[in-house]
């Protein structure tokens, strides 16, 4: 196990005009991450993600709870905690009138790494950047810049690597490329922690992920476990009545959700089962206006925990 956390808690002070306001950004977090597996934080923004990969990094003390990281005490060895990690933030870190091959090297010396120039030169050229790597940080693309980010990280090659929403802001094809390069980091062995509040990006890059939503983890396992764990299909509706439509499709469903004139009828076998919900829908007169048949997603899983949906708490599908 390469991070063992257990009721991990922080709770911040904000002032205003208001007053003061204390905020419970994280409740009791646990995370188990196996060696060399990627293992996400899935929740909308405000959900307690940064919050929790903070800790974990020691960039701030837990106000409460116990974590072991790369087999070294949280709270008593930071230091060597530190050491056996790389930390990749929202924001990056790319300086933009430094180059990214100064920028490594000195990332490289902090972390006294012994040959800094061949550490640098070797991240570089895994992640494709030799050629632009004596250009100014402001003169890359975002996607370069993430690659940059990710290689400030991983220069003194530590065994875990912390990803704080690495895909925002990116086009689909820089996003595409990030994947691989963290798919990639599997494969080599160094194991990912990863936040994000893209549901297919939990769903494409995890092995397993919690879902946290106000500070707590409100379910956990596989993507493939969890979305099973609400049911194998989902007829998604609209129609003009959802209460009525909701009461009479309930006999042929493990579970039947309203939102707003969304109806969701949860099925073991969707195929089979659409047309006798639509008949169930013409015997009572009640209209329909569109329908749609798919696998359940992480959004279901969501919902199901939460009661809406992680789309419309702003997170991306």
């Amino acid at each position: 196990m390469i991070i063992s956390a257990h009721e991990l808690r922080k709770t911040f002070t904000t002032r205003s005009r208001k007053g003061a306001q204390t905020v419970e950004a994280v409740r009791g977090v646990d995370l188990e991450v196996e060696k060399g597996e990627i293992f996400g934080v899935l929740g909308p923004n405000g959900a307690g993600k940064t919050t929790t990969i903070r800790m974990l990094a020691t960039l701030i003390t837990p106000d409460a709870g116990t974590a072991t990281v790369a087999g070294h005490d949280l709270l008593r060895s930071p230091g060597a905690v530190r050491r056996n990690l790389g930390y990749v933030s929202q924001a990056g870190g790319v300086e933009e009138n430094t180059t990214p091959r100064a920028q490594i090297v000195m990332a490289a010396k902090i972390h006294n790494v012994p040959d800094p120039a061949a550490a640098t030169a070797g991240v570089l050229d895994r992640f494709d950047l030799t050629e632009m790597a004596d250009r100014p940080g402001r003169t890359l693309s975002g996607g370069q810049k993430r690659r940059v980010a990710i290689a400030l990280g991983l220069v003194h090659a530590p065994p875990l690597l912390f990803l704080d929403e690495p895909t925002t802001g990116l086009d689909p094809q820089n996003r595409a490329n990030l994947w691989d390069r963290i798919r990639q980091l599997r494969e080599l062995g160094t194991s990912v922690l990863l936040s994000t509040h893209y549901l297919d990006e939990a769903d494409a890059l995890c092995d397993r992920l919690v879902i946290v939503d106000h500070g707590r983890v409100v379910a956990q396992g596989t993507p493939g476990e969890l979305k099973r764990e609400v049911s194998g299909d989902v007829v998604t509706l609209r129609v003009a009545e959802p209460e009525r439509a909701a009461d009479t499709l309930k006999p042929y469903a493990r579970e039947v959700r309203v939102d707003d004139d969304l109806l969701r009828v949860y099925v073991d076998d969707g195929e089979h089962t659409l047309p006798a919900l639509l008949r169930a829908l013409e015997e009572r007169a009640l209209s329909l206006t569109s329908i749609a048949l798919d696998r359940s997603t992480l959004d279901d899983v969501f919902l199901a925990k939460t009661g809406r949906s992680l789309r419309d708490t702003g997170a991306a599908a």
